[in-house]
């Protein structure tokens, strides 16, 4: 039987075993998957500790930073400097067969799929998450993203990343089409929807989040932390099975978990 798990801290409020376990039932796999408290710390010692049923990792805050170091990261991750993957080909403390992935990248651009290239973007943050939003807009083709945030002087490194990558970042304008929101809950509320048609909160905790909920009472289209949770799990899934899983499947589970939380 095949382990895989999701780490990071706190880890108990974690979705990711719902879907994932959703996704093994879909793909008719008697694989487990698992949630661990994990720090930066203990990620060694955790690592040391796991045996060759190990398949792969789910890895969110505060460890994405910190697993770059325990593989071959891919493209993604060296320019990000993040990852939220890790794939074992061999045995996990060996590093050269170790892989590690960015799959909110692919997710983001799932998500975002359908947008406009020409849509004037306006994204809420300057951290790691809106690090992996910017990257994903870069691939969509969007020649400039607006940039607010709480410390707004701490945008000018990922504005320098952006260049490389072939996106131009600016402060924020008079008119933004698309709103993409990773700061906190309540910030996203006070700075509101703007003049945004389009709101993308990568949060789902609390759920609805305020700004969905503004933006759903003034009749915009919304995507939702729960989409980009299901969205990254496809591309986690992928590579830790080698089989692509629906996206309504790990959408459904992450929606029946929400409701079983209520």
């Amino acid at each position: 039987m095949r382990r895989c798990a999701v780490i990071g801290s706190p880890i108990s409020h974690s979705l990711s075993p719902a879907l994932h376990q959703a996704g093994y039932e879909w793909l008719g796999l008697d694989w487990v998957y698992e949630r661990h408290e994990v720090t930066p710390d203990t990620l060694n010692g955790f690592i040391a500790g796991l045996g060759d049923e190990w398949r792969g990792l789910s890895v969110t805050m505060p460890c994405k930073k910190a697993i770059v170091h325990l593989g071959i990261p891919d493209e993604v991750v060296t320019a990000l400097g993040v990852g939220n993957t890790v794939i074992f080909d061999g045995h996990p403390q060996d590093r050269t067969t170790t892989r590690i992935h960015n799959s909110d990248v692919s997710g983001v651009r799932t998500v975002l799929g359908g947008m406009d290239p020409c849509s004037e973007v306006l994204v809420y943050g300057n951290g790691a998450t809106a690090r992996s939003c910017v990257y994903a807009l870069s691939g969509l083709g969007v020649p400039r993203v607006q940039v607010k945030a709480r410390n707004q002087d701490a945008t000018h490194d990922l504005a320098a990343d952006a260049a490389r990558w072939g996106i131009e970042v600016v402060p924020p304008g008079p008119r933004a089409d698309v709103l993409v929101s990773t700061v906190p809950a309540d910030v996203a509320a006070d700075w509101g929807i703007g003049s945004a048609s389009e709101v993308f909160d990568v949060l789902y905790d609390p759920w609805p989040t305020p700004l969905v909920t503004q933006a759903r009472a003034a009749g915009l289209t919304t995507a939702t932390g729960l989409d980009l949770l299901a969205a990254q799990a496809v591309g986690q899934m992928e590579l830790m099975t080698g089989s692509h899983v629906d996206f309504s499947v790990l959408r459904s589970a992450a929606d029946q978990s929400m409701a079983r939380l209520k």
